[in-house]
């Protein structure tokens, strides 16, 4: 590798998402001076950083050198995946590869961010259908996933061929698709496989993620247990097998479906279009489902993660046309996503007080994983045999652990690498070579900035802390503003003392000092935040506005 981070004649692997964390995938290949890019995903802020819901990888590195980027393969279309393509795809200006599923949805986010037509979309519209892009051959895989058309990646190259899993699961029954079996990926391992770049999300769950034709018979057992009752489930959206298995059980229980929320309606439309769903029921729209006797209707909604304006929530708030009474019932046919307990809690609560029964995959089989248990990753390794395993797609603790599973599986090597982190497969042993800038984005209002940039920073200072205003104008007293202080009884006062300090602060100035607006400037600040630290202990941002100074605050 060159000094500027160019390939040689070699295999790279570098992870710019995905790699330490869940979500926000962003990976490279690179070989013989070029990069190949597999996924361009995004996650959600999850109220890290105030005001801001979008979340992506900081794309610096590739983006210095977009002449060597060939395109990007997308492996399926989970937002953690394709999230982040209508925001970057414009600049990178490289070509885009997805199967007829992935593709619909990735185009209509294009249009919407008025790309389409600027942006090459090729679909691939055969299982394992293979395209050559520089030094790499890429097949498409089919594996079983929580949403149409998941998809493993053989990428060969000159030094090896990779095997990148994407998200996958194995199961016997997935309702929706047909995933490559076993004997194919024997035949793979027969044939070598230099490195599987894996998937960690459920290492350390000791059993199989389950299959999805047993979310049918958990759900047709469930919602007949719930004769009379009017029901609702919700799950994910783009969970396109569950939309299938839940239309079916709706007519083998006599309900009619309502469809709630506009990525469900999106879903529907999308998996219709590309030959899934055909025969999913008509749904009725919310005046028809509210006058359906209740045991007579089955709700599919959004929001089984708390999220505040998704139809559950406004459901449980009774701010929707949608009404459930006490004796009503929910499905929660989804997992929990780490960092959400506090949002789903509170729904449920609100669904609790008013007497609404709620079932969760820990009660009854409703809802299986997407992602790979123990069991799963140690057939995976069986049937190809890789000589080196580099975990991705985990938090640190998760691609540690299936490093160490691995091991004891007998594969030879594996390299536990984070964000930015630059790995040579081929040639050599293989390791860890450098180390570049990784980092994080965030969509805020309608700019993208840097995620510990001044604007999300002082917001989350202001937060925790308070803000003073304090405006100074010549021959008149300050006018002083305190927002986000616990003083609402003694805020008249705690004015009037910091308008005696700073005035006496300023008086205290002498010489150049006095008539130097700098000076002035500081000594205000300082003046007003020791009156609010003395009030309120707390350390708020200090604002000082004079007429004519350029306006700072403190760190």
């Amino acid at each position: 590798m060159k000094k500027n981070y160019t390939p040689e004649d070699e295999l790279l692997f570098l992870a710019l998402g995905g790699s330490g964390e869940i979500g926000m995938n962003v990976n490279l290949y690179g070989c013989d001076g070029k990069w190949l890019m597999v996924d361009l995903g995004m996650t959600f802020s999850g109220g890290e950083y105030p005001g801001v819901d979008l979340v992506f990888a900081d794309l610096e590195f590739i983006e210095e050198r977009t002449r060597d980027l060939l395109g990007i393969v997308l492996t399926h279309a989970h937002e953690d995946h394709i999230g982040a393509v209508p925001y970057f795809a414009g600049e990178l200006g490289v070509p885009l590869y997805a199967t007829p599923f992935t593709a619909d949805l990735v185009a209509r986010k294009l249009e919407e961010a008025g790309l389409l037509g600027q942006v090459e979309l090729n679909i691939i519209e055969d299982d394992h259908g293979q395209i050559d892009i520089g030094p790499f051959s890429v097949t498409y895989l089919p594996l079983a996933h929580s949403i149409a058309e998941g998809n493993a990646l053989l990428i060969d190259t000159p030094y090896g061929r990779v095997f990148h899993t994407g998200d996958w699961k194995l199961d016997e029954d997935p309702i929706i698709g047909e995933p490559t079996t076993e004997e194919e990926l024997r035949a793979i391992g027969d044939d070598g496989v230099l490195a599987l770049v894996c998937d960690s999300t459920n290492v350390f769950n000791p059993n199989p993620s389950g299959s999805e034709g047993a979310v049918h018979k958990g759900l047709m057992e469930e919602i007949s247990r719930h004769a009379g009752k009017r029901v609702l489930v919700t799950t994910f959206a783009s969970n396109v097998a569950r939309l299938q298995t839940l239309g079916e059980v709706a007519r083998e229980t006599g309900r009619q479906i309502c469809v709630a929320g506009r990525s469900l309606d999106r879903i529907i439309e999308v998996a219709q279009d590309n030959g899934y769903l055909e025969d999913f029921p008509t749904p009725v729209d919310f005046d028809t489902a509210m006058r359906l006797p209740r045991g007579e209707v089955l709700i599919l909604a959004t929001g089984g993660q708390g999220e505040p304006r998704a139809a559950l929530a406004r459901i449980a708030e009774e701010n929707h046309p949608l009404e459930l009474v006490s004796g009503d019932v929910v499905l929660f046919s989804s997992r929990q996503i780490p960092g959400n307990e506090i949002a789903i809690g509170k729904m449920q609560n609100q669904l609790a007080r008013r007497g609404i029964e709620m079932v969760t995959d820990r009660q009854s089989l409703i809802h299986v994983s997407g992602h790979p248990g123990r069991p799963e990753l140690e057939a995976l390794y069986s049937w190809l045999r890789p000589d080196i395993l580099v975990p991705v797609h985990g938090e640190m603790r998760h691609m540690a652990e299936q490093a160490r599973l691995g091991k004891s599986c007998g594969i030879p090597a594996n390299v536990v690498q984070a964000n930015g982190d630059i790995v040579r497969l081929a040639p050599g042993e293989p390791g860890k070579i450098a180390e570049v800038l990784s980092g994080r984005l965030v969509l805020d209002g309608d700019i993208i900035a840097p995620a510990d940039g001044e604007a999300v920073t002082m917001r989350r200072r202001i937060a925790q802390e308070g803000i003073v205003l304090v405006v100074l104008a010549r021959a008149e007293a300050p006018v002083i503003e305190a927002i986000g202080l616990p003083l609402d009884e003694d805020m008249a006062d705690f004015v009037a003392e910091t308008r005696d300090d700073i005035l006496k602060a300023i008086g205290k100035l002498r010489g150049r000092d006095a008539k130097d607006p700098a000076s002035v400037h500081e000594a205000a600040r300082l003046a007003a935040r020791r009156a609010a630290r003395r009030w309120s202990g707390k350390n708020p941002q200090v604002r000082v506005i004079m007429p004519g100074l350029t306006n700072r605050s403190d760190d």
